[in-house]
């Protein structure tokens, strides 16, 4: 469908209205994002494995079919739990899905920690465990293999953490230069180039079963992948493509994945930020 440059403004000035308005939602101290009951979030859950016991549902390889859908989790893929008295979300992996924040957010600061679990599931029994953190969600629910949405996505999966990904034409320009597998790599002062994945360097996650540190710093159209206190990752000029203009991707709602794998968060933190923390501006600049 072709969009007008009227309505190509409209969708701009709409887009960038609800930008400002989550941006003052936010407080400059850090907010706690994750209780017992998830009152701060939504659930969406896709496609069934056709290898999962679960009557009454269509059943697909994960990806292709049709999703379950929002706020129905017939096997209860995301929960809580208590730990050593604090609030953990476990994460199964059963099925793919979502946790979905109900709000929008833009220029934040986003810390939590993550850990392994030991079960994996069809379709990734015998590849790398999967997960991760999408942000500047928009649109629907289900854009990408029918479970989440436009947005970007910090990788969290075993070795790598903190790769970027762009799920369904979302895209960003990052510092990289190609490696031996011919994959684009996040260097430091290296040229722009726009891309859609770019690895980082490796070597800075803890063993499984141990605690590490994710952060996700977001400013205008620019965000860094932080892990255990280490930029592995900047993105610039992110943005999506309309009727082939560019708009930028700035704001949006922020999604946990379910993806085949046991995992758990816990101290899901967020605040309001306008600059870079000291410590992390010098590592990129």
């Amino acid at each position: 469908m072709k969009c007008s440059p009227f309505l190509f403004l409209i969708l701009t000035l709409i887009y960038c209205t609800n930008t400002n308005a989550q941006t003052g939602s936010l407080k400059k101290k850090w907010t706690n994002m994750l209780d017992a009951d998830l009152t701060k979030w939504e659930k969406f859950i896709g496609v069934p494995h056709t290898s999962l016991e679960l009557e009454g549902y269509p059943k697909g390889d994960g990806m292709k079919g049709i999703p379950i859908g929002l706020n129905k989790d017939p096997l209860n893929v995301f929960s809580t739990i208590q730990e050593n008295g604090e609030t953990v979300l476990k994460i199964t992996g059963q099925i793919y899905g979502a946790l979905s924040t109900k709000e929008d957010y833009s220029n934040y600061h986003l810390k939590l920690q993550f850990k392994w679990g030991e079960k994996k599931y069809a379709p990734r029994l015998t590849a790398k465990r999967d997960n991760g953190l999408l942000y500047h969600g928009t649109g629907p629910h289900g854009a990408f293999w029918n479970v989440w949405m436009r947005s970007n996505e910090m990788q969290v999966q075993e070795a790598d953490m903190g790769d970027y990904y762009a799920l369904a034409g979302a895209k960003s320009s990052i510092p990289v230069i190609k490696d031996t597998d011919k994959l684009w790599l996040y260097t430091p002062k290296a040229p722009l180039v726009e891309v859609t994945r770019a690895k980082q360097r490796g070597g800075i996650e803890k063993p499984n079963g141990e605690w590490n540190t994710l952060e996700l710093i977001c400013i205008d159209d620019k965000s860094l992948h932080i892990v255990n206190g280490k930029v592995v990752n900047v993105l610039n000029n992110s943005r999506i493509t309309v009727d082939g203009k560019d708009i930028k991707l700035t704001n949006g709602k922020i999604q946990i994945q379910s993806e085949g794998a046991e995992a758990y968060y816990k101290n899901i933190q967020i605040k309001a930020i306008k600059k870079y923390p000291s410590e992390y501006l010098k590592q990129i600049e």
